[in-house]
């Protein structure tokens, strides 16, 4: 089943919900304001992505923490905060992506 990891707030992740919704695609939503994904998962999103994709340096958590100016473990910097992560994350079993990536949602809709 196709989980999608973001915020209620966040645009983009309602773009990826409302997607998903008007083709008719099941999918379980994770409210990463609610619960945060643990150890695991993070570490397949940081190892299918790569963290440039993972980790949202454009986002005020990331300014705020002053991260930019660090040397860190992103693993556990995302575990720890994790409004650090770029919204939504889109998963099928290890097929990940992170964003606005309507590309991926098409192929994993294709499937379906």
């Amino acid at each position: 089943m196709i989980q999608i990891y973001g915020r209620k707030k966040c645009k983009t992740t309602q773009k990826a919900e409302r997607f998903f919704k008007e083709r008719r695609i099941d999918y379980a939503f994770v409210n990463l304001d609610q619960k945060a994904p643990g150890r695991r998962e993070i570490e397949l999103f940081l190892d299918v992505l790569g963290e440039d994709e993972v980790l949202d340096t454009e986002g005020k958590a990331y300014q705020k923490r002053g991260l930019a100016y660090m040397d860190f473990d992103t693993a556990a910097e995302l575990e720890e905060h994790p409004e650090l992560i770029r919204t939504p994350i889109v998963r099928d079993g290890r097929r990940v992506s992170a964003g606005s990536n309507e590309a991926f949602w098409k192929e994993l809709a294709s499937e379906r």
